[in-house]
């Protein structure tokens, strides 16, 4: 199995969330050429572009699939409220995201290899690479950790997908409603769980 990761918002946003998908690639692959030949899609997938009716489609493939996630969800307004009202850095958010997403699944895997792949685009590839270590280091010989382009990785445009989807209900965006119950069977049948981060040390 394979661990796909992305993010969606930032602090000036209200909120950051980060997804960490779990399918095999070939899974992945076969959702995404799925979602892409029924509506057409060009370009990157990306849950800030598409409509609610697609993402409702490709979250019932991806729950059809038997894929699961843990997703890492932190507020602006929680995070102030840590001793001495001081937020984080978006890089330190970041990572605190990703471990708190990734951690949640180690236990999970039984030991068996698992790979993990982080989306590319949001820092300079210097500083992913030492995020890269600090996971690789966690995985051990579990797995390996490695950086992927979005636009070339099904899983990673897929986790997208789910971690825009927590973010539009976490900061209450005009379509939270109509997203939380395109979500609510995938949360009851905890195909998706949230882990909530309240601080960062």
């Amino acid at each position: 199995m394979t661990i796909y990761c992305d993010e969606s918002g930032g602090l000036n946003a209200g909120a950051m969330t980060f997804s960490a998908v779990m399918l095999t690639p070939d899974t992945a692959s076969e959702i995404h050429e799925r979602f892409r030949g029924v509506t057409g899609l060009r370009g990157e997938l990306k849950g800030s572009r598409i409509s609610l009716v697609e993402r409702a489609y490709l979250l019932e493939l991806f729950d059809r699939a038997g894929g699961r996630a843990w997703v890492a969800v932190a507020e602006r307004d929680k995070l102030a409220h840590n001793p001495g009202g001081t937020l984080p850095s978006d890089l330190a958010l970041y990572a605190a995201l990703l471990n708190l997403a990734i951690g949640r699944w180690l236990p999970e895997t039984g030991g068996v290899c698992t790979d993990v792949v982080i989306d590319d685009g949001r820092y300079d590839p210097k500083i992913l690479a030492h995020v890269r270590e600090e996971i690789q280091a966690g995985l051990g010989q579990w797995g390996r950790a490695s950086l992927a382009d979005s636009r070339r990785s099904d899983g990673v445009q897929i986790a997208d997908v789910i971690a825009n989807s927590l973010f539009n209900i976490t900061i209450g965006s005009p379509r939270a409603h109509r997203i939380q119950r395109i979500l609510d069977p995938m949360l009851a049948s905890k195909a998706i769980r949230i882990a909530e981060l309240t601080h960062v040390s």
